[in-house]
């Protein structure tokens, strides 16, 4: 089986995705006057330039990008931001991630994030595999699989051949 034949999520798929899931955020935060859109490094922060993107077009509201890099294998370390706390402290933020799979890099992203005090908080991504060992969930989501254990999502951000495979 080649690749070409499990691809799940065209790159038109990928993009009516995105605009629903950046109308879903808009219509959360209609009143916040800025939203952070936090995007874990790598494949995160490029769905997260995608969102920030749409929403610039569709809104008036300040969007404002957040890189968040950690250790996805070692999620429990230390996890660095592009912002300073201060500047998402008591803000509105969504936090962004390519795949939610076992739900451990995106329980620990949002533990950083609740160290400040925040105005509201909610998650997204684009492909949710059902195969959560914590107590996680995201808010927006471009598509829900039920998928084995032994089988990979990839996600591949390349401007028109953006593509959602299944390996």
């Amino acid at each position: 089986m080649t690749t070409s034949q499990n691809k799940i999520l065209t790159h038109q798929e990928i993009k009516h995705k995105i605009d629903r899931i950046a109308y879903q955020i808009y219509e959360t935060f209609v009143d916040e006057e800025e939203i952070i859109i936090a995007g874990i490094a790598s494949e995160g922060v490029k769905f997260a330039i995608k969102i920030c993107d749409v929403l610039r077009k569709v809104s008036d509201i300040k969007i404002v990008l957040c890189e968040v890099e950690m250790d996805k294998k070692n999620p429990h370390l230390p996890i660095k931001t592009s912002l300073e706390e201060d500047m998402y402290r008591d803000k509105a933020v969504v936090l962004v991630d390519d795949v939610l799979n076992s739900g451990s890099t995106l329980i620990y992203a949002v533990k950083h994030f609740l160290n400040v005090p925040l105005k509201k908080f909610k998650t997204a991504v684009l492909v949710d595999r059902n195969h959560k060992r914590f107590p996680v969930k995201a808010d927006f989501k471009g598509i829900s699989l039920s998928t084995s254990l032994r089988e990979h999502v990839n996600v591949v951000f390349e401007g028109t051949e953006d593509a959602v495979y299944l390996q």
